[in-house]
């Protein structure tokens, strides 16, 4: 294997390795991908997000976030707020759960603004995506030399090929979840996960 494509599977590797943990954003595309709702939008946030981390990463941006423990502070104070607040909204589903009427255009395109907005925040608002994406696999990146970017590139694909997968291959579960309960399962999931990470993100701010 060339060193080249050694540092691309390296990046592939670890990018993925990063990214596949269960946290707020993965299950937040994976509802969406569910739901069939602003699915691409959603995946194209996630993907060109975690790039540009990436990107600042690689390009020796990292030591900058460590230097700024306040600013991480403030930003876990406000992402746990939001999780934890979301995380009340799909419990409130939980136990109110809302029918599958049909949406008008105005509502759908509500909704896609919405899905928009939170994946935003989800990304933008924690923490630890500065500290892995940026600093950690930046780190690593610079391990590799003059072929740091290729490394950078094999993570990028990594978080693209994932999003992607969860995203747009979720509605194989459309079957499943056909039935209201299975979806309560699934709100409750959702709570649950965010609910614990934006308590975690307040008690370590």
């Amino acid at each position: 294997m060339s060193p080249a494509l050694s540092a691309a599977a390296a990046g592939f590797g670890t990018g993925l390795s990063l990214i596949v943990a269960i946290g707020a954003q993965n299950a937040f595309v994976l509802r969406q991908g569910v739901r069939r709702e602003a699915v691409l939008a959603v995946v194209g946030i996630c993907a060109l997000s975690d790039a540009a981390l990436i990107a600042l990463g690689v390009g020796g941006v990292g030591a900058l976030v460590v230097a700024w423990p306040g600013a991480l502070t403030a930003v876990g104070w406000i992402g746990g707020a939001f999780l934890i607040c979301y995380g009340v909204l799909a419990a409130r589903r939980v136990v109110r759960p809302q029918g599958a009427a049909l949406r008008t255009e105005g509502e759908t395109a509500g909704s896609r603004r919405r899905a928009v907005l939170m994946c935003l925040a989800m990304t933008w608002l924690n923490p630890h995506v500065y500290l892995d994406t940026v600093f950690l696999l930046g780190s690593l990146a610079a391990d590799r030399g003059p072929l740091r970017w290729t490394f950078g590139i094999g993570a990028v694909t990594a978080s693209l090929c994932w999003f992607a997968a969860l995203g747009f291959g979720a509605r194989l579960l459309g079957r499943w979840l056909a039935r209201p309960a299975a979806w309560r399962v699934l709100d409750g999931l959702v709570a649950a996960t965010m609910i614990v990470l934006g308590v975690t993100l307040i008690a370590g701010g």
